[in-house]
């Protein structure tokens, strides 16, 4: 019987931003991270995990202290001694941004090391978010832990949301990309993919396409899009969710991955899919007007509220 928290799995890096001369603001972010982040913030009466693994450098232990600060645990999550987190900075064109890493040599490499602390990590969970980084940044028997675990937490009654979050560079090819990423949602009972991603991996040509082909085997699907509507499937009925327009955002930086909380905390919380579409453009609205790709909490619940 599953409990009532919620876990996310993946890689939370240094995130280096708004530079201003040779001057940068550190802070903490990745993908699966920033999701969690807004679930967290939106569904603050559920224990939060972030499943990853992480070193034992000064970084390390001042990311898991700023988790805490912040009400999210780490679950039996590794400590790798001698590694350290993985790095990126933000490069913005106005609110377009680009991304530089560090993260070949990353603990969160490791997080699939012990099978049975990932298996613990997950025990007991409402839901478990993964994405399709989280898969890319494992090797192959890695992968394979990974979602036997998630597998395992789904027969125990957890519900398991997935977005492909397709990220080429991190992949050796197109097709190992494809085959993990297919392998992960024979698992998945929510999908959350992007269709710009999407038509790039599959060759999907509409959303209306990423959705059939996603539905074969999975039962709810949110296709995300920019600015453009979601495209919401569920139950076999699907709906167009429009999106919030901002006329002048300040940083894109994370619009997708809040999306993604604001979708689950809303579905968590009894709203159909529509109405938690509508919850999540909202939130994504709301992310795009701040620096980083962290909302403060108070922000995100407003928005959510709307």
């Amino acid at each position: 019987m599953a409990g009532n928290g919620v876990a996310s799995v993946g890689e939370c890096m240094l995130e280096l931003s708004g530079q201003a001369g040779p001057n940068w603001r550190m802070g903490f972010a990745g993908d699966t991270f920033n999701t969690l982040w807004a679930l967290h913030a939106l569904s603050d009466d559920r224990p939060a995990t972030y499943v990853s693994a992480f070193g034992d450098d000064p970084f390390s232990h001042d990311q898991i202290g700023f988790f805490a600060q912040n009400g999210i645990g780490v679950g039996a999550s590794p400590i790798i001694a001698g590694a350290r987190p993985g790095l990126y900075a933000i490069t913005l064109t106005g609110a377009e941004r680009s991304f530089t890493y560090w993260r070949g040599d990353a603990a969160a490499r490791q997080l699939a090391s012990d099978p049975l602390a990932l298996a613990k990590s997950l025990q007991n969970q409402s839901l478990v978010y993964f994405s399709g980084i989280t898969l890319a940044i494992l090797d192959e028997g890695a992968r394979k832990t990974l979602l036997a675990a998630v597998a395992i937490a789904r027969c125990a009654g957890s519900r398991i949301a997935f977005d492909p979050n397709y990220r080429p560079r991190l992949w050796r090819n197109r097709e190992d990309a494809q085959a993990a990423i297919l392998e992960a949602l024979a698992v998945t009972d929510i999908a959350l993919p992007t269709f710009p991603d999407e038509q790039m991996l599959f060759g999907d040509t509409t959303p209306e396409a990423t959705a059939e082909r996603l539905g074969r085997t999975v039962g709810e699907i949110v296709v995300k899009n920019g600015e453009e509507p979601a495209l919401v499937l569920s139950s076999g009925v699907s709906a167009r969710v429009p999106a919030v327009h901002v006329a002048a955002p300040a940083d894109t930086t994370g619009a997708g991955d809040s999306f993604n909380g604001g979708y689950l905390a809303a579905r968590l919380a009894g709203h159909a899919p529509t109405k938690a579409a509508a919850h999540a453009h909202r939130v994504a609205a709301a992310v795009v007007q701040v620096r980083g790709a962290l909302a403060p909490f108070e922000v995100l619940r407003s928005a959510f509220a709307g």
